[in-house]
């Protein structure tokens, strides 16, 4: 499928989804937990979907209603599954459920599309391994099919923290363990999630120390998950492509609702990256208003916030002067090489930028419409979408059909805020 869009002005008002990460941990939590749970206003998008076959498929009973979903849990003892779990292309639901595994005899085969089976679980695997479970990956390549087996006893572990799901799926698992668990790790990143994880065990009554850095937890061993009621937030992630797009088109006017600031997601920092810039923007008690302004280059780092990295490449490039995106190196290792797709596709429409190990360097240009390659990848997919509605002539984006993954009514809010945009 490909995404076909043209220069376009926008105004209005959206209500964005759920978030994907808070929906994500609230069905593996569920899932744990004794008793029935609801989860209310979830996301529903491929990754969702994935994450809750995987939860059936390790004992859970969940029902989707509309705006609605409820897990009936298995009290800290899921099944083996009696087939292979399938996951599609959902790193994060591989990630949450890989370590639920390790509470099943086993062995449960954890495997999906070719996007995950490409995507890097080596520290995951160690870890759980060091925890007293068991985890190989396909042909020792760290990569899916990942074979997990029980039981996670606690104890210590040292994780790149790089990649933050890794340290999460540990953290949230390692309260089921037989003894007290420590994690040690390196190169804490993308530290916004680690801490909406905690805010998930503080709310469930789960014992845990954490340092101020986020390089060491302690979680004490043999505790339980309890049933909840939880509303999930709207998602700050896809937020950040209406918002931004607001900031770049001429003359527009958005306002975003549903947004709340006391949630944990870090990609609310866009509203604080944006002001910096230049752009335009109001709180108000209903959401988030922007309106067009003249922007101006600065230097961003996004070590915290990888997945605005790929919007705010296109921002760069309606900018005034330059625009340094940095300390971004691990944007490489999620669905696609995303400073290579956005590089790449930026500079197909007649951007001025500069590849660097660990994000680019984007400077004001004009861009005209192309034929791009999304790399099935949700946030290049939008990200270059909201480029061609302010860019000459028509731009092509294939492998549409990846927006599902997190945001499937991305196309229908943008056109409802006035841009041309047609999946075909």
């Amino acid at each position: 499928m490909e995404l076909v869009c043209k220069k376009s002005d926008i105004s209005g008002e959206i209500l964005v989804p759920g978030s994907k990460s808070q929906v994500v941990r609230a069905l593996v939590i569920a899932t744990l937990a004794k008793g029935t749970s609801r989860i209310i206003n979830p996301l529903l998008s491929d990754d969702s979907s994935a994450c809750i076959a995987g939860c059936r498929a390790f004992g859970a009973d969940v029902l989707e209603k509309e705006s609605l979903i409820v897990v009936n849990g298995v009290s800290g003892k899921p099944r083996t599954p009696n087939a292979d779990v399938y996951l599609g292309n959902s790193g994060i639901s591989n990630t949450f459920l890989a370590g639920l595994a390790a509470h099943a005899k086993g062995p449960s085969v954890l495997t999906g599309g070719e996007s995950l089976r490409s995507r890097p679980f080596a520290p995951l695997c160690d870890g759980i391994n060091d925890l007293g479970g068991k985890a190989e990956s396909f042909e020792d390549t760290g990569r899916p099919p990942l074979i997990v087996s029980g039981y996670l006893s606690g104890g210590f572990t040292e994780i790149d923290g790089v990649n933050s799901q890794p340290v999460s799926s540990l953290i949230v698992n390692s309260a089921l363990a037989r003894e007290d668990t420590e994690i040690s790790v390196i190169n804490p990143s993308e530290t916004p999630y680690v801490e909406m994880t905690l805010k998930w065990l503080s709310e469930q009554g789960i014992k845990y120390k954490a340092s101020k850095d986020f390089s060491s937890y302690k979680v004490r061993g043999e505790q339980e998950y309890k049933s909840f009621e939880k509303v999930i937030p709207a998602d700050w992630s896809s937020a950040c492509f209406s918002l931004c797009a607001a900031a770049i088109t001429p003359s527009s006017e958005v306002l975003v609702k549903g947004l709340d600031f006391n949630d944990a997601q870090g990609d609310k920092e866009i509203i604080n990256i944006l002001k910096k810039m230049g752009a335009e923007i109001t709180v108000l008690p209903e959401g988030v208003r922007v309106v067009s302004a003249n922007l101006q280059g600065t230097e961003i780092d996004l070590s915290k916030t990888p997945d605005a990295f790929p919007i705010l490449s296109v921002v760069g490039c309606f900018a005034e002067g330059e625009t340094r995106l940095v300390n971004v190196a691990h944007a490489r290792i999620k669905e696609t090489d995303r400073i290579k797709s956005m590089s790449e596709g930026l500079r197909k429409m007649g951007a001025v930028i500069e590849e660097l190990p660990d994000g680019l360097v984007v400077r004001k240009s004009k861009l005209h419409g192309a034929n791009l390659n999304g790399y099935n990848d949700h946030r290049t997919i939008m990200s270059l979408a909201v480029a061609g509605i302010n860019a000459e002539g028509e731009t092509k984006i294939s492998t549409a059909e990846g927006i599902n993954k997190t945001y499937p009514s991305f196309v229908t809010s943008m056109k409802k805020l006035g841009a041309q945009m047609e999946v075909i």
